[in-house]
């Protein structure tokens, strides 16, 4: 579960990017945030894995502060799209898909899994796993 409770970030000039926003995410929920452009939305996702910081308020996944993780666990652990792209344009989809199962050494037969999983979730066939680069 992630959980925002009155969190706000406020540039120096009394701006705010976002503010007092209140919100449960559960496990295994699909969340989308839509808004105008300058909204919060980048804001609201840089401030859960610390990209920048809140200036009000708590981030909290499964019950722990954001900021009591260690910075690359918690980036590893959350899953998120961005607005643009922010894929290795020199990898296949499938090594997109699986940089981070990588990281954490998984075993070969648990990341070739989160593969084929993460495809059959988007709705692609797996035959376009190795075919197609970005």
């Amino acid at each position: 579960m992630i959980e925002f409770k009155n969190v706000s970030m406020q540039f120096s000039d009394d701006r705010y990017a976002v503010q007092s926003v209140d919100l449960e995410i559960q496990k295994g929920e699909f969340f989308v945030l839509i808004g105008p452009s300058g909204s919060g939305k980048t804001t609201t996702l840089k401030m859960m894995n610390r990209l920048i910081s809140s200036t009000e308020g708590e981030i909290y996944i499964k019950g722990q502060n954001v900021n009591d993780y260690d910075i690359y666990e918690l980036r590893w652990d959350i899953g998120y799209v961005l607005q643009q792209i922010a894929l290795f344009p020199h990898m296949t989809i499938e090594e997109n898909i699986v940089v981070v199962p990588e990281l954490k050494r998984w075993s070969r037969n648990e990341i070739r899994q989160r593969g084929r999983s993460t495809f059959f979730k988007v709705n692609l066939p797996f035959s376009m796993i190795r075919t197609f680069n970005h």
